[in-house]
């Protein structure tokens, strides 16, 4: 790795035109199939399924953020191995059999009560899962190449704002199905919306960019893990912080806000579509932003949004909490990413993504537990929750730290 690397992201390299035809927008369209799955299906949709699962095999709050921890864990063994096998079988082989087999694992989560079974399957998901969204990003910011800092910063959102798509099909699909068919219902028809999703992702493949054409005949190295060091603590921060919050809110909101079955769905489906409208309102202002300063504005606001429930009780504070949280979570994805297309070389986009990812998988497989077990103490889902707060405001602070690599374009 370099220890200073000050190439811009956007000047052509060896083997690789300068003047690129720009990507439609429907092919980015249809790789964010990517995060529906990994981000929205396969790891926010089990806030859904936490309480009746809970209630129903009667597990303190510290087991079940273990098993939103085996989701981290398996996130982040995938983000560690993304890379290397993403140079082996190609990133476009490895996402469409990674989305496919994530689809799996969530189906198979409503098949078996036993908590073991549950931890693996969520590792699994959590793994594959790993394996999508990486190399979904990959292909992605290969797509936005060569575009102006504002059309590349809204490309990658449009791609990270998947996540929120699939957050709204779970809050509209779910709530309804474990009504009748309990929570198993609900892991099967997110396996459903998974296998459509797949479809849709596959349709779009051959018309995606493929990395390989972007690096090039480069080698590796290409980004300084040294100069991004700021930039990777916050990212962790920012992964436990937000993790916590996104795992136990909605058993906040039914046991200290006693929200209906109604209000709490209403809540989920406005955070997924704050995060889809977060790509078009955060894109031009995160094209201007330089160094950590994107990750700081975002990671922000994402606390801002963590304690809005907590200090402002009822439903006034809910839908709040949702607008701003979801709003922004996944703009400090894109704002990460963006600043990472800066800080690489164009050979090195899928490996610096991994390792931010990667980082980002420490920060959320901590976050749970840490969470969890103040939740289960006298201060109850409260306390665990701000924790959340305080780890993703410091999470903020650290990503003011990152410079901007001197010539980036």
């Amino acid at each position: 790795m370099t220890e200073n690397l000050t190439v811009s992201a956007a000047a052509p390299v060896q083997g690789t035109a300068p003047d690129v035809a720009p990507t439609p927008v429907w092919v980015v369209i249809g790789l964010a199939m990517g995060p529906t799955v990994a981000l929205g299906l396969a790891r926010f949709a089990y806030a859904l399924l936490l309480p009746p699962m809970r209630a129903d095999l009667h597990w303190n709050y510290a087991a079940a953020g273990a098993l939103n921890t085996a989701n981290a864990a398996g996130y982040l063994a995938g983000a560690l191995v993304t890379a290397a096998i993403g140079r082996r079988f190609g990133d476009k082989r490895v996402f469409a059999v990674a989305i496919l087999l994530t689809g799996f694992a969530v189906a198979a989560s409503g098949a078996t009560t036993a908590y073991g079974l549950q931890l693996v399957l969520r590792f699994l998901a959590g793994f594959t899962g790993a394996l999508t969204f990486v190399t979904g990003a990959g292909l992605t910011a290969a797509a936005a190449r060569g575009g102006r800092p504002a059309r590349t910063a809204t490309l990658l959102g449009l791609y990270f704002a998947g996540g929120g798509f699939g957050i709204t099909l779970s809050a509209i699909a779910v709530p309804p199905l474990v009504a009748v068919a309990g929570w198993r219902g609900g892991w099967l028809v997110l396996g459903g919306l998974s296998l459509v999703a797949t479809l849709i992702a596959w349709a779009v493949l051959r018309r995606a960019p493929d990395t390989a054409s972007v690096a090039g005949r480069q080698g590796r190295g290409g980004w300084s893990a040294r100069f991004m060091a700021p930039k990777l603590i916050g990212y962790s921060f920012f992964g436990a912080g937000y993790i916590a919050y996104a795992t136990f809110i909605i058993a906040y909101l039914k046991s200290a806000e006693h929200l209906a079955a109604p209000a709490i769905s209403a809540f989920w489906a406005v955070l997924g579509l704050a995060a889809i409208a977060a790509a078009f309102a955060w894109g031009p202002v995160l094209g201007r932003l330089k160094g950590g300063w994107g990750a700081a504005a975002t990671t922000g606001t994402v606390a801002l949004g963590a304690a809005m429930p907590l200090v402002w009780n009822g439903l006034i504070g809910a839908f709040l909490s949702a607008i701003l949280f979801g709003g922004s979570f996944l703009a400090v994805v894109a704002a990460v990413t963006a600043f990472a297309r800066r800080a690489a070389r164009p050979h090195a986009w899928t490996a610096v993504i991994a390792a931010m990812t990667a980082a980002f998988g420490i920060g959320q497989s901590i976050g749970p537990v840490l969470s969890g077990v103040l939740s289960d103490g006298p201060g109850g889902v409260k306390a665990g929750l701000w924790l959340s707060v305080a780890i993703l405001a410091a999470g903020s602070v650290i990503a003011m730290l990152q410079r901007e690599p001197e010539n980036a374009g």
